[in-house]
Formats: C-alpha cells, sequence, structure tokens
C-alpha cells in the first residue's frame, strides 16, 4: 500500500515540464496553417472525386489543434506519458545533438541534392548516411538498401500516383 501512496505523492510534487508548450505552439501553428489552407484550396470535380483535395488538410489540421488542446491542459497538471517497458533508454541521459545535428545536415543535403542528382541517387545517399549516423557499420549494405527505396519509391510516386520525382543525372536511365 506504502508504493501506491508514494507514487501518488511523486506525481503531486512533481514540477510540470513548462517548455512542452513549445510543442504546443508548433502543433497550433501547423494545425491553424493546414486548416487554412484546405478551407482556402479550390475544390476537386465532384464527379471524379467526390472527396475533394480539401478534407485531408482539414481534418489533420482539425486533429493537430485538437491534441494541442489536450496536451496544454496536460501539462499544467503535470501528466507525462509512460515510459515504455521495452525501451532500452535512459531518459535521465542528456540529448545526443550531435546526431540530430548530423540528421539535419543529411536532410538540407537531400533538399539541395535532390533536383542536380535526381531522387534515386539524393535518397539512396539519404537513407545510408541516416543510417550510418544512426549507427549502421553496414555501408555497402547501407547503400544498397537506401539504392532500392529510392528506386522503388521513385516508380511508385511515378507510376502509381502520377507524380514525377527528379531523375536528376539518371533522366532517360529511369
Amino acid at each position: 500500500m506504502s508504493t501506491h501512496i508514494d507514487a501518488v505523492d511523486d506525481n503531486a510534487t512533481a514540477r510540470p515540464d513548462y517548455a512542452q508548450y513549445i510543442v504546443c505552439a508548433v502543433m497550433a501553428v501547423a494545425g491553424a496553417f493546414l486548416v487554412y489552407e484546405g478551407v482556402s484550396m479550390p475544390g476537386g470535380y465532384a464527379e471524379v472525386d467526390p472527396v475533394g483535395p480539401r478534407l485531408f488538410p482539414i481534418v489533420i489540421g482539425v486533429g493537430l489543434l485538437v491534441m494541442t488542446v489536450v496536451l496544454a491542459i496536460a501539462i499544467p497538471r503535470g501528466l507525462k506519458g509512460e515510459a515504455d517497458a521495452g525501451e532500452d533508454i535512459d531518459p535521465d541521459m542528456p540529448s545526443d545533438w550531435r546526431t540530430v545535428g548530423l540528421l539535419i545536415g543529411l536532410f538540407v543535403a537531400l533538399i539541395v541534392l535532390v533536383n542536380p542528382l535526381g531522387w534515386a541517387i539524393a535518397g539512396a545517399l539519404f537513407f545510408a548516411g541516416c543510417a550510418t549516423v544512426l549507427g549502421s557499420r553496414h555501408y555497402v549494405r547501407n547503400i544498397v538498401i537506401g539504392a532500392v527505396l529510392a528506386v522503388v519509391s521513385f516508380y511508385a510516386f511515378y507510376s502509381g500516383l502520377g507524380i514525377p520525382l527528379p531523375a536528376g543525372i539518371l533522366d532517360g536511365i529511369l
């Protein structure tokens, strides 16, 4: 019985993490942007697509706004998500900003290189780089898996969705 009382006392004395309001602000801005863009977007063709292109940004934006309110109510109450028992991380360890910085750098490199090199090459390098930064030391396998994923997603977008991704230097080959 004392375990239950200790747990209740710990929750009562826990200080809320007010830095989470930054997450609320970002979610609110993103949700408002999606709702605004969805409402101002021209409608689709009702005979071809009864749902239209406006539905999804509006639904996702409203969902973000609802989750923003839920999080904003939970923060001052000191409610926190329970750590997953299967996680092998220590939540008390400091953040690994080097890894975060390298991943952001790889993402920026993808944005810069996707037009000149094309999606297949830039995507393969991006996947291999991310896998390596996150700890994989199988460099050749990373590149092969990245190349397969990039080419499959290239054709999935081009053939399946009708959205052409940049072919870059492989134009005429892909």
